[in-house]
């Protein structure tokens, strides 16, 4: 049985999943992207949905381990 780690990568624009084998080596990795929320009379500022970070997590998490699957 061969071992994995699973990194979440979250950033500003989007969501990425990478998975390792214990070799360190990049096995797969997938992104996905979500919107983000300017709002109005506030410069400068970004707001972006919970719900649409944890969809992206959610949804990259799962098609990166479906790889191995």
């Amino acid at each position: 049985m061969t071992n994995y780690i699973l990194s979440i990568d979250q950033g500003t624009n989007g969501s990425r999943a990478i998975l390792f084998n214990l070799d360190d080596r990049n096995k797969h990795s997938t992104q996905e992207e979500f919107s983000q929320h300017f709002p109005m009379m506030a410069e400068l500022k970004v707001e972006h949905d919970p719900d649409d970070i944890w969809r992206t997590v959610e949804c990259t998490g799962k098609n990166v381990i479906a790889v191995i699957g």
